[in-house]
């Protein structure tokens, strides 16, 4: 897929994986309709995409209210006669053993923003995809598709929007709309920072080292693009991480220990 004066949006754009790769982006030309909460953030991400050669506008959205995300699919098509690319970014994450959790709507707010966030922006786009053949673009995470020691409200959200995916990815065979899930592992973004705790509120910065292990947002960007171009279903970012899946199948119990021990050795 070549990208020069395609129609992006991509949701949570204003930071982390969402602005590497609106800027990446940009510099294969294509027009992009970004959108997420901080109209001041996604000004500044606007700027340096039109800086890097692509056309820009933000569109301030909180993607948990589905007339917000109807209205930035509208705009969007307007701005630029249809929309040939939705990438579904917007995420928050939470860090609690399920036992300290006292704050239990924080796998609501999860669910929201990762998952019904994704199903709002993907329903209203999907109409303009189908037009142009387009492409659906998920981004997931690694414990979309596997548990892992104090994520179970982000597991559950990503699990969530995975099953959703692939279950639209069958229904849209001939078509001509693509979809393809994206599974990071340790991304360096201010995700972790972010995260809610325990108690419903921000932690404020990260439980872990985040020097060790831990992937730059520009490399990742980069990964997500080519599995773009290439129209594929399934990315795991780094590459590396793609064996998980089989050893899902041969031996799961290493799995589950390997994701105790990284919990552990890396501060979390």
């Amino acid at each position: 897929m070549d990208f020069h004066w395609k129609s992006v949006v991509i949701t949570g754009a204003s930071t982390g994986i969402g602005e590497a790769l609106a800027v990446r982006l940009a510099g294969r030309g294509a027009k992009l309709a970004l959108a997420a909460r901080g109209p001041q953030e996604l000004d500044r991400v606007a700027e340096r995409c039109r800086q890097a050669g692509g056309e820009a506008i933000a569109i301030p959205t909180d993607v948990t209210d589905p007339d917000a995300c109807r209205r930035m699919v509208e705009r969007a098509a307007s701005a630029f006669g249809g929309v040939d690319c939705l990438v579904n970014n917007a995420g928050i994450t939470t860090i609690a053993r399920f036992e300290d959790v006292t704050d239990l709507s924080i796998f609501e707010k999860a669910m929201r923003v990762n998952y019904l966030g994704a199903v709002y922006a993907t329903h209203f786009a999907l109409p303009e995809l189908r037009k142009r053949r387009g492409l659906l673009v998920a981004v997931s995470s690694l414990t979309g598709k596997f548990g892992a020691p104090t994520r179970s409200a982000y597991a559950a959200s990503k699990h969530a929007m995975q099953g959703f995916f692939d279950t639209l990815r069958i229904e849209l065979r001939g078509s001509g709309v693509s979809v393809l899930t994206v599974s990071p592992g340790f991304i360096a973004t201010d995700i972790r920072a972010r995260a809610l705790g325990p108690d419903g509120k921000p932690l404020g910065q990260s439980p872990r080292n985040e020097s060790q292990g831990t992937l730059s947002v520009d490399a990742c960007a980069g990964e997500i693009l080519r599995a773009m171009e290439h129209r594929r279903r399934d990315v795991f970012v780094p590459a590396r991480l793609r064996v998980a899946p089989w050893l899902a199948v041969a031996a799961p119990g290493i799995l589950d220990r390997l994701a105790v021990r990284v919990s552990r050795t890396r501060g979390e």
